[in-house]
């Protein structure tokens, strides 16, 4: 089966290579790829980009290219053509693809170099036809009013090696269709359809209007690097026009200056009929594709009971069912159709992959898990490869023996466990236990799960307060004591249980460490000093961890007294890792795993074990040594790490910073122990206060469990190879976490080591081995099931992007320690231009080369993927600090699909709408300075910060309504809440905002920008459809360079 993914034509022919600033092959390989999918290299036969003469220092090699069978004819999937693309032409100067590169190129999100201007493909996109899967013809019927189409491919006449082929004409392209609207006969076929070109429906992009053949005259007006709707010729760049050409100009010769490689000398003129200017609209849009989800799938039920099929968006509101398979909250999947044969998966270069998100919290409208109690004789597992009793499992001999759904092994089912089978070989029980008819379920686990087969005691959490001069005088440390008082009446609590089983201790520090003994018996608390901090031990037992119920008066006590204590203190420096250390020994002494609570504020300087020195240097950036930066500093904080894993200790660090502190080092410890990481530069009480509290009550009162260890066990021919999360690796199998809480999602990469069978499917099924907040061992299963195709087509019908986006973050965030940031931005563009090119070549159908073709489900990626490779982490700007890079990179680490998808394309919100009586969040439009205007609000969110902007001719009415003052003008820098006023819009807009916080794991504190404000610049660096402040493309412009260098694969 043939199928069409998303479609746009240009209005011209083959592209010139190393126009627009970006030239061939983007880069030279890296010496060793660390990328575990990413395979060897393989060179290219010779041939020539889209017709073009190849000048020979263009010809860089592309970046680990699959084979050339990848892409031959004979090569194809799904029945293609004898000939689908015109043969390369063969000239002299041709060189072959793997000659070596002259130089390192620029990446697009290099801030050293402007995105390339749009010029040679200015038109690329501007007809575009959106469609489903099935059979179409390549090429839509034709309007009345268009012009007769040329060839597909004119092959210019034969010409000296001195000059280029002229352009050739182009295909008409189709008005475009959109998805839903069907004029005509029904569509037939069962996997889907293609819509005919029609007017534009509901939900698609705008048609465009007018002719789409003819010649290209060159870039459009108003368009960057455009020139004037009459020129057919060209001379250079002229002033005030970027990159624009004036009419009539005489014809052109030679690279112009501020125009990259633009043409060879004698470059052939260009002529044509005026084109229309590309609109934004009609390239894919994110928020198109949110909307018609919601609308197609919102408010449903989605039912697990079919193996493979593809879940609703993160951002859809749905309710789940679970019938077998695990809920897509717990498990999301990069594709659901996983390739038959490593080949394949080679082939297209699409990683498969889960992100796992164990502890993930559940909407109040959804079953929580069951729990499972076989006994002392613990939970029923495969002799063979040990998994769990799950729906995969397959019951024979009248159900006194099951086959392993996993590795096929056939088991003697326990006598107690024994049950007969129904009509249908199904155990008659079946409803009745949640681990033969759910996806995801809880085991009770016995006493062979427990350390030193001992039951485990409840958690326990300790609050280590840094009491150095600039913690103090901040107003910091009397905050965290005040807020204590009432927030230790939520530490977390089992289910149904009237009160916490967490323990508590205190401590603070700054070059020695102070303990508290807070015994119930006591009538005030006792301080005990450890000045040694080199040999750090805990001077008592008994009385530092105590439950706050029981020793409510000693602690409150305690919490009044610390800030007087240290109010007149001039220590300025502190020690940290000893602190690490000490709450360490305290858990180990009291045979239990817990958290600490670390409020810290400086870089530790002061003579002890883990004193750290500031290696924060600018001029490291966007060069080879710049991955230095990020890596942590070894030996003491790797021992911690261990020690603190082995005995089930997790960190949780607030950071108060006025200066560069090492987050790199210090945030290492919090992710290898499943814990986070705050930070809250020049903190200021009434700024911030609000917003660390909110952070801190949520990270108290958040479901957790400790001490645990999970394993991803799968079904014959495939494994999970790779494991990116906050957990610590002391094997290639076992994921430990010393703490995994709601928030904390792992992604595991699988790789095959067999074929897979299409009718067995791919199965998957993540144990995690915990301590519940009560201290009971469980286990918590997830099981899923994945088909399996031998054709490509299906791979990418059931991929995931928001998953996509996931995995992609986190495999290049971890190479970026080892490899310079340009290669890691290499390796993510041409890993694109691979996966859309191996769909163009496989699964589309027959049409000319110069279209861009997308497939459905993927149609939106390049505009995450861009706004990837322009994230903090990865763009070396001196304008963004180090430790703000660094704690990007530890945060995405540990992020979950639903947090990376709006991290890597923030909602814009409109305001101006906002109607007084309406429910819920507004509709988002697309993340690009284009959507603003002068006389409205906006906000904008991505889960971490939160925007107000207020336009500069914003209504005086409604700024008296949400601020009481009478104009903008009025509202001063220092404003940073909105006030509570008693009108309808004010308590909207509230409530808003209310609502988007309880969708985020994390608080986000409201910034208000005004338009052309000094702070606007932080809140334009978010637009990502638009060019990067700090480097990287706009949208537009890395579309345009993608679908050069898919051309260049398939040519």
């Amino acid at each position: 089966m043939s199928q069409q993914g998303y479609v746009a034509t240009p209005p011209y022919s083959q592209a010139q290579p190393g126009m627009g600033g970006y030239q061939p092959g983007f880069g030279a390989p890296p010496a060793q790829p660390l990328y575990g999918h990413y395979g060897p290299p393989h060179s290219y036969p010779s041939g020539q980009l889209g017709g073009l003469k190849t000048a020979p220092s263009l010809a860089s090699p592309v970046l680990l290219p699959p084979s050339p069978a990848h892409f031959s004819p004979s090569g194809l999937q799904n029945g293609g053509h004898s000939q689908r693309f015109p043969p390369p032409m063969s000239t002299p100067s041709a060189s072959p693809y793997g000659a070596p590169p002259p130089a390192m190129l620029p990446s697009p999100a290099s801030p050293a170099q402007a995105p390339p201007p749009t010029h040679q493909l200015t038109n690329q996109l501007s007809g575009m036809q959106i469609s489903g899967y099935g059979h179409a013809p390549p090429q839509g019927p034709q309007t009345p009013s268009s012009p007769a189409p040329p060839p597909a491919f004119q092959h210019p006449p034969p010409m000296s090696t001195g000059a280029p082929p002229p352009m050739g004409a182009m295909t008409t392209a189709p008005p475009m269709g959109a998805p839903g609207h069907f004029p005509g006969p029904s569509p037939l076929g069962g996997g889907g359809f293609q819509q005919p070109p029609g007017p534009m429906g509901p939900q698609g992009f705008p048609a465009q209007p007018g002719p789409y053949g003819g010649q290209m005259t060159g870039p459009q007006p108003g368009f960057p690097g455009a020139f004037p709707a009459e020129a057919a010729q060209m001379t250079g760049p002229q002033p005030g026009f970027p990159g624009a050409f004036p009419a009539g100009a005489a014809q052109m010769t030679g690279p112009q200056p501020g125009f990259p490689g633009a043409f060879p000398p004698g470059a052939s003129q260009m002529a044509g009929p005026p084109q229309k200017k590309l609109d934004p609209d009609s390239i894919p849009s994110p928020t198109q594709v949110i909307e018609d989800d919601q609308a197609k799938r919102g408010g449903q039920v989605y039912a697990t009971n079919l193996r493979g099929q593809v879940p609703p968006l993160v951002t859809t509101d749905f309710v789940v069912q679970d019938q077998g398979n695990a809920s897509p909250r717990y498990i999301r999947c990069t594709a659901y159709s996983f390739p038959c044969t490593a080949d394949l998966a080679k082939q297209c270069k699409v990683p498969l992959a889960a992100i796992i998100k164990p502890f993930a919290t559940l909407p109040k409208n959804e079953t929580p898990l069951y729990l499972v109690n076989h006994g002392d004789s613990g939970p029923i597992r495969c002799n063979r490869c040990k998994a769990y009793m799950c729906p995969f499992m397959q019951f024979i001999e009248g159900g006194r023996r099951y086959r392993c759904g996993f590795c096929s092994c056939v088991n003697e089912v326990p006598a107690f466990y024994f049950q007969h089978l129904d009509h249908i070989g199904r155990r008659v029980d079946f409803y009745e236990r949640p681990e033969l008819s759910l996806g995801s379920y809880e085991i009770a686990a016995t006493l062979e799960y427990c350390k030193n087969k001992k039951l485990p005691n409840p958690p326990a959490f300790i609050f280590m307060i840094d009491v150095s001069y600039t913690n103090v005088h901040s107003g910091l440390v009397r905050l965290v004591c005040e807020e204590l008082k009432t927030l230790l009446d939520h530490l977390p609590r089992e289910e149904g249980a009237e009160s916490s089983a967490v323990r508590v201790g205190f401590v603070t520090y700054n070059k020695i460490l102070h303990f508290y003994n807070v015994n119930s018996a006591l009538a005030q608390p006792q301080m005990m000093v450890v000045s040694d901090v080199a040999e750090m031990f805990v001077p008592l037992l008994d009385g530092f961890l105590v439950t706050f119920q029981e020793s409510r008066s000693v602690i409150n006590n305690l919490l009044n007294q610390i800030p007087d204590m240290f109010a007149n203190t001039s220590e300025s420096e502190t020690v940290f890792a000893p602190v690490i250390q000490a709450g360490v020994e305290a858990l180990k002494a009291a045979e239990c795993s817990g958290k600490l609570f670390i409020f810290h504020s400086s870089m530790p300087t002061a003579e002890a074990p883990g004193k750290l020195k500031n290696r924060d240097d600018r001029k490291l950036f966007n060069t080879d040594k710049e991955k230095t930066l990020f890596q942590p500093q070894k030996g003491v904080y790797e021992q911690l790490v261990q020690d603190c894993v082995s005995i089930g200790c997790c960190v949780d660090l607030f950071l108060f910073p006025s200066q560069y502190t090492d987050v790199a080092t210090m945030g290492s410890v919090s992710m290898h122990t499943g814990g986070s990481v705050y930070k809250y530069s020049n903190f200021q009480v009434p700024v911030d206060g609000d917003h660390f509290l909110s952070d801190l009550r949520r990270d108290v009162e958040k479901p957790i469990g400790f001490d645990g260890i999970m394993r991803v066990r799968t079904s014959t021919g495939f494994r999970a190879t790779d494991f990116f999360g906050a957990v610590h690796m002391s094997n290639t199998t076992d994921a430990e976490m010393a703490a995994v809480d709601s928030d904390k999602a792992v992604t595991v990469e699988f790789k095959h080591d067999d074929t897979l069978a299409e009718d067995a499917g791919a199965l998957i099924q993540c144990a995690l081995l915990y301590t519940t907040v009560g201290g009971e061992r469980r286990l918590r299963i997830h099981n899923l099931g994945l088909t399996c195709s031998a054709q490509l087509a299906d791979l990418y019908k059931s991929c995931e992007t928001d998953a996509l986006i996931n995995f992609f973050a986190k495999s290049a965030y971890r190479a970026m320690v080892n490899q310079p940031l340009k290669t890691v931005r290499d390796i993510l563009v041409n890993q694109t231009a691979h996966m859309l090119a191996c769909y163009r070549k496989n699964c589309a159908n027959p049409s000319a080369v110069s279209q861009l073709i997308l497939p459905d489900a993927m149609k939106v990626f390049p505009v995450y993927m861009n706004s990837l490779m322009k994230s903090a982490a990865l763009v070396g700007s001196p304008e963004l600090s180090t430790d703000d890079r660094a704690l990007h990179r530890l945060t995405v680490t540990a992020m979950g699909v639903e947090d990376t998808q709006v991290l890597f394309y923030p909602r814009l919100i409109p305001l101006h709408n906002m109607e007084a009586d309406g429910e819920g969040v507004l509709a988002a439009v697309r993340c690009s300075e284009e959507r603003l205007s002068d006389g409205n609000l906006f906000l904008l969110e991505n889960g971490r910060l939160l925007f107000l902007w207020l336009g500069h001719a914003c209504p005086p009415e409604l700024v008296q309504n949400l601020f009481n003052v009478p104009s903008l003008a009025h509202i001063g820098q220092d404003v940073k809440s909105l006030p509570e006023l008693d009108n309808p819009q004010s308590k909207r807009l509230r409530s808003v905002i209310e609502l988007i916080q309880q969708q985020r794991s994390h608080s986000m504190k409201l910034l208000i920008v005004k338009q052309k404000d000094q702070q606007e610049a932080l809140f334009r660096q978010h637009l990502i459809e638009d060019k990067g402040l700090h480097g990287g493309a706009s949208y537009m412009d890395f579309l345009c360079f993608v679908h050069k260098e898919i051309r260049q694969l398939l040519t």
